[in-house]
C-alpha cells in the first residue's frame, strides 16, 4: 500500500531482496535509488479518454506500482516528477475549463502525486497552457517543492538576483543508510528547468507577466550556490529534451550541455516523449546508451504518459563529511511490452490508492467527454491525412475560417481573403498503428473534438503575403522525401518530420512536386533556396500574387513561430480568447450536422511511372477507396503493425 507521504529511509529489513548495489555497499558506501516520472500530462488512470476505453500503455497509477516495488526493496530511495503534469488529456481540460480551480481546490494530478509521495518536481512547458493563475492555484496543493530556475517574475542583474516564479532550487535534508546499517545525514539538491520557448508557445498568458533565462545561464549561477549551501548531491530536473551536444543560447533541448555544468551529479530529463537509455538515442553524440550517461553523468528519460519509470542507481561513497558518486546504473523501466504482433502485455497493475485519489474527477471527466454537441454525416478519420486532403483536418480548417471571418469584421483587416492552416495531430508515427483519429458517422461528442484537436491551443490570425503563403507551404512540404521520376515504391514520408508541422492551407489550391528537394530542413532552415515543391499555387483559380496580402487562421503555437514557418512570429493581427477546440465545438453546434468531405484543394504533381509507399493504421483500409485526389492500393504491412499502401504518382 502506498502511503500518503513516504519516508526517505525505507529500512533494512528487506536486504535479501535488494539491488546488488545495496548488497555490495560497504560501511563507507550507500546505495541511493532515484526514480523519475515525466510528461504524465494528467494521465493518472490507464484510460484513453479519446477512445473512451481502458488501456495498458499509460497511467501514473501503473508507474506508481513500479515505484512501490523499488521502494519496497531499496534501503534508500527518492522520487521526482519532471514536469508536464497539468495538461494533455480531457481530464486536464475538464478541470481547467469546466470545473475550474478556486483557492483551496486540489488538482487531481497534484492529489495523485501527493499520494505517490514524490520528493520534488519541476515545471514543464505545458504547465503554462491554462495561465499563471490556474498554475499557481494548482501548485498550492502540492506536498512537495516545485522548482524551476529559469522562469522569473522580475529579472535581476544576475540570475541570483532574479525573483523566480517558483523557487529555483530546493535542498532536502534526509538520512541515508550505509552498507553497515548506519544512518548518516545527506543533503540532496534539486534544480529545475523548462524550455525558454514557453514565451512564444504561451505568449498570451506569459507576455508581460514573466520572463525567461537561458537554461545554462541559470544553472551556472545556481549550482555553485547550492554547493555552497551544503548540497552533497545536485540533481537536475530538466524538462528539456536531449538535443545537440553543443550549447546555443536559449536552446530548447539543452540536456547534454546542461549535464556538463560543474557540480551536477545526475540529470532527469523529458519533454521529448522518448526513452533514454534505449534505441531512441542510439549513437547520439554526447550520450552513452550502454552506460546511461548524458554528457558524462548518469541520466534518464522516462517516455511519456506514465509509459516508463526512470531509474538511476547511485553508489555513493563518503567524502569527508559529504558524499560523492562512485558508480551508477541507469534504466527506463516500462509498464508494458509490445509483442511482435503489436499486442500489448501489461507488466504491472494499477496502484489502487492512486486510482482512488482521483476517482471522482475521472468519473466527472467521463461524463464531460461523452456529451454530444452535434452530428456528422460521414466518418472523420486521419489515416490518410499525410497523403491527401483529409476530412479530420478539413473540419478544423473550416471551423477556423468560420471563426476568423467573424473576428475580422469591423477591423482594418476586414475584406482581406482568409486562408486557414491546420495539421493532422494523430497520424501514427511514434504513437503507433492505433494513433489515428477515427470518429464514425453519427453523434459528435466532446471526446471526439478532443480527438480531432489534441492541444488546448488558442486561435490566432496572421497577416502575410502571397510569397509567404508559398514559403509556408514549402516548409510544410518537408514532410516528404524527394522521389526520382520512375522510382518504384520509394519511401514517401520523411520519418524525421512531425505530422503536426504538416500544415494544409485551405482557401488556395496547389500541388506538391516530389521530384524537387525540400527548400527547408527539419528545423526550418533554408537549405535549397532555389527549390520549389509547391507548384500551380492559385487563389480563386488565378496564380497567386506574391504581393497580395492574406489573413491566415491558425493557432498560437504556429503564429508565434512554433515550427519555424515563414510568415509567423511577428505577423500576428488577432489573438483569440477561445481555444481551437472550443471553436470546433461551436462550429459543430451551429452547423448541427457537419459534412466532413475534404475538398481536395491540394494534390501531388503527376510523375509518370513512379510509385511511393507509406504506412498508416490497418483500420484505415476501410476508407482507402473513398480518398479523393490520389490513387492508392494496399502494399502489405510493416514489422511494427502498420499497413503499407502504394501511391501511384
Amino acid at each position: 500500500m502506498i502511503l500518503t507521504r513516504r519516508t526517505f529511509l525505507a529500512g533494512t529489513g528487506g536486504l535479501l531482496a535488494l539491488h546488488p548495489f545495496s548488497v555490495s555497499a560497504q560501511a563507507n558506501q550507500a546505495h541511493l535509488r532515484i526514480m523519475e516520472t515525466t510528461d504524465i500530462h494528467v494521465h493518472v488512470f490507464p484510460y484513453d479518454y479519446y477512445g473512451d476505453r481502458e488501456v495498458d500503455t499509460v497511467g501514473l497509477a501503473r508507474t506508481a506500482s513500479l515505484i512501490e516495488e523499488i521502494r519496497a526493496e531499496a534501503t534508500n530511495s527518492m522520487v521526482f516528477d519532471n514536469g508536464d503534469f497539468l495538461q494533455g488529456n480531457p481530464m486536464g481540460d475538464y478541470i481547467a475549463y469546466e470545473r475550474g480551480m478556486k483557492e483551496g481546490d486540489l488538482h487531481p494530478v497534484i492529489e495523485a502525486l501527493n499520494t505517490l509521495g514524490i520528493d520534488a518536481s519541476t515545471l514543464g512547458n505545458h504547465e503554462f497552457n491554462y495561465g499563471l493563475d490556474f498554475l499557481m492555484k494548482s501548485l498550492a496543493g502540492s506536498n512537495y517543492p516545485v522548482v524551476t530556475a529559469n522562469v522569473l517574475k522580475t529579472r535581476g542583474a544576475t540570475p541570483l538576483e532574479d525573483d523566480t516564479l517558483v523557487p529555483p532550487y530546493a535542498i532536502l535534508d534526509r538520512e541515508i543508510t550505509d552498507g553497515a546499517g548506519e544512518t548518516h545525514p545527506i543533503r540532496v539538491g534539486l534544480i529545475g528547468f523548462v524550455p525558454p520557448q514557453i514565451m512564444s508557445w504561451d505568449r498570451k498568458h506569459l507576455d508581460g507577466n514573466v520572463e525567461v533565462r537561458d537554461i545554462l545561464e541559470a544553472a551556472r549561477a545556481y549550482v555553485p550556490q547550492m554547493r555552497e549551501e551544503g548540497a552533497d548531491l545536485v540533481i537536475a530536473l530538466s524538462h528539456s529534451g536531449i538535443g545537440a551536444e553543443g550549447h546555443e543560447d536559449m536552446m530548447e533541448n539543452a540536456a547534454i550541455p546542461l549535464a556538463g555544468v560543474e557540480g551536477i551529479d545526475a540529470i532527469l530529463t523529458g519533454h521529448s516523449h522518448l526513452v533514454f537509455p534505449g534505441p531512441d538515442y542510439a549513437d547520439w553524440p554526447g550520450l552513452d546508451n550502454e552506460a546511461g550517461t548524458i554528457g558524462g553523468i548518469p541520466g534518464v528519460m522516462a517516455g511519456f504518459w506514465g509509459s516508463h519509470m526512470g531509474l538511476i542507481d547511485l553508489m555513493l561513497e563518503r567524502d569527508g563529511d559529504g558524499w560523492r558518486v562512485a558508480s551508477h546504473d541507469v534504466e527506463a523501466r516500462p509498464i508494458f511490452e509490445r509483442g511482435e504482433d503489436r499486442s500489448v502485455t501489461a507488466l504491472t497493475q494499477s496502484d489502487e490508492e492512486i486510482l482512488a485519489s482521483v476517482q471522482q474527477e475521472h468519473d466527472e471527466t467521463l461524463a464531460y467527454i461523452r456529451r454530444a454537441v452535434g452530428k456528422t454525416d460521414a466518418p472523420l478519420h486521419s489515416y490518410f491525412a499525410l497523403v491527401a486532403d483529409d476530412p479530420s483536418v478539413q473540419i478544423v480548417s473550416n471551423a477556423q475560417t468560420w471563426y476568423i471571418a467573424q473576428m475580422m469584421q469591423g477591423t482594418e483587416h476586414e475584406g482581406l481573403p482568409i486562408l486557414s492552416a491546420a495539421a493532422p495531430f494523430k497520424a501514427g508515427g511514434r504513437g503507433g498503428p492505433e494513433y489515428y483519429t477515427d470518429v464514425p458517422a453519427g453523434d459528435v461528442a466532446i471526446k471526439n473534438v478532443a480527438d480531432l484537436y489534441l492541444y488546448p491551443n488558442t486561435v490566432r490570425a496572421v497577416r502575410i503575403t502571397g510569397a509567404q503563403v508559398k514559403d509556408w507551404l514549402e516548409r510544410s512540404a518537408g514532410a516528404f522525401n524527394r522521389i526520382e521520376a520512375g522510382a518504384e515504391d520509394a519511401p514517401l514520408l520523411n520519418a524525421d518530420f512531425p505530422s503536426y508541422n504538416f500544415d494544409i492551407m485551405d482557401g488556395v489550391t496547389y500541388r506538391i512536386d516530389l521530384s524537387q528537394p525540400s527548400k527547408f530542413d527539419r528545423e526550418g532552415e533554408v537549405i535549397n533556396p532555389e527549390a520549389s515543391r509547391i507548384v500551380d499555387l492559385r487563389y480563386q483559380g488565378e496564380p497567386i500574387d506574391p504581393a497580395q496580402e492574406f489573413i491566415v487562421a491558425t493557432n498560437n503555437y504556429r503564429a508565434s513561430g512554433g515550427g519555424s514557418f515563414p510568415g509567423t512570429g511577428d505577423t500576428v493581427v488577432f489573438e483569440g480568447p477561445d481555444t481551437n477546440r472550443d471553436v470546433i465545438v461551436r462550429y459543430i453546434v451551429e452547423q448541427g450536422t457537419i459534412s466532413p468531405s475534404a475538398d481536395a484543394n491540394w494534390t501531388f504533381a503527376p510523375m509518370d511511372g513512379t510509385t511511393a509507399v507509406f504506412a498508416t493504421g490497418p483500420a484505415g483500409a476501410q476508407y482507402a477507396e473513398t480518398i479523393e485526389g490520389v490513387e492508392i492500393e494496399p502494399a502489405g504491412e510493416t514489422e511494427d503493425g502498420f499497413a503499407l499502401f502504394r501511391l501511384r504518382l
